[in-house]
């Protein structure tokens, strides 16, 4: 009797055993596994956590402190100021790195008070795959203070806005409020709006392309299509100062894989010098342009045939009641700028009708490139 108990517990005792290593490695590969989990998903998860920088609709504030006194006066385009940006200041995901300011552009660089700025984010690590993607980022700002200014960057970035509206190939924007600090102390603080524009690298990896710049590319050079938008929409803003060979106001990108025809596709930008927008300081050189009132429109397309052109036409008046709609629905215009805004389009539209003289327009002032 004791050998049976004998033999039995020594066939229960390892077995016993075995249940219990097994289960600790169970237990073990489990906890393991779980970590692993759990690991892999909060890197997964911080890898992948936007800012929504130009998803989001809402105005951005942010902060910017700089030495605002060098930037007035002396308005540095090769050499960079250090600065520190503040974005969502005073809330509790509020976030704050250092960063690189420096001026741009040409035109608004010498005859507004405040130049454009380009901010350099590089090795700013904001903790979000959309920020940090961004090497260089330029911004818009208001040419002066004062209520005008304001009304020229908010009808600047809606017209923006209406071209993203007829294409996804387009330059997002993001609308910001603006606080500004000079870090000398030597400035009283002031806040603007502006808006960002989505760098030209985020563009091309959005819509797979590479951009390119060559002074041999005309207008014939762009898919059909697009340039055809491209001149229409700038007819109806009232924008003539763009070009393709060069690239003015304009950057052009070739796909990354090419399917038929070596065409390449173009993206507008730079919207003040238009009618729409009617700045105060968008006066034309009429020896180039034959005119001296921005709000005069001027065709600079491609010659087509009159169905052609009929065929382009066809989006805008698809899409006019999206446009009155984005600039009626914008709380930060006041209503008689809302007015001015759609009744300047209604000239257009109005062309557009009837006879369609517009096409008559565009056949007697295309140009054979």
């Amino acid at each position: 009797m004791k050998n049976r108990i004998f033999v039995g517990t020594q066939l229960f005792i390892p077995l016993f055993l075995i249940f219990i290593c097994r289960g600790n490695i169970s237990i073990a590969q489990s906890s393991v596994s779980d970590t692993a989990n759990v690991t892999v998903s909060v890197v997964s998860d911080t890898s992948d956590i936007t800012f929504g920088l130009f998803e989001d609709e809402t105005p951005l504030e942010i902060t910017l402190k700089f030495d605002i006194t060098t930037y007035l006066r002396k308005k540095p385009k090769d050499e960079y100021l250090k600065g520190k940006i503040t974005l969502n200041p005073g809330s509790a995901d509020s976030l704050t790195r250092d960063i690189r300011i420096r001026t741009r552009g040409v035109f608004r660089n010498t005859e507004c008070y405040y130049a454009p700025l380009e901010l350099n984010f590089r090795g700013a690590h904001f903790g979000y795959t959309d920020l940090d993607s961004i090497r260089k980022i330029k911004m818009v700002s208001q040419c002066n203070s004062g209520r005008e200014s304001e009304k020229y960057i908010m009808t600047e970035y809606l017209i923006y806005k209406m071209f993203s509206a007829l294409t996804d190939t387009s330059f997002m924007v993001r609308l910001m409020k603006v606080n500004y600090v000079d870090s000398e102390n030597r400035q009283k603080p002031f806040t603007q709006y502006g808006f960002f524009i989505e760098p030209v690298q985020l563009l091309a990896d959005r819509t797979n392309s590479v951009e390119i710049k060559s002074r041999a590319l005309t207008q014939k050079s762009v898919n059909p299509h697009m340039i055809d938008r491209i001149a229409i929409f700038n007819y109806m803003i009232g924008n003539f100062d763009w070009a393709v060979p060069n690239q003015h106001n304009i950057k052009t990108f070739k796909p990354r894989v090419f399917e038929n025809d070596y065409l390449v596709s173009a993206v507008p930008y730079d919207f003040d010098f238009t009618g729409l927008v009617d700045a105060s300081y968008a006066i034309p050189d009429d020896k180039i342009t034959g005119t001296t009132s921005i709000r005069e429109r001027i065709f600079l397309g491609v010659c087509r045939s009159r169905e052609e052109y009929q065929l382009a036409l066809e989006e805008f008046l698809v899409k006019k009641d999206e446009f009155y709609g984005l600039i009626n629905d914008f709380p930060y215009l006041d209503e008689k700028q809302k007015k001015k805004m759609i009744y300047y389009l209604e000239t257009f539209y109005d062309m557009c009708t009837g006879k369609q003289k517009i096409l008559n327009v565009f056949l007697n002032s295309c140009k054979n490139f």
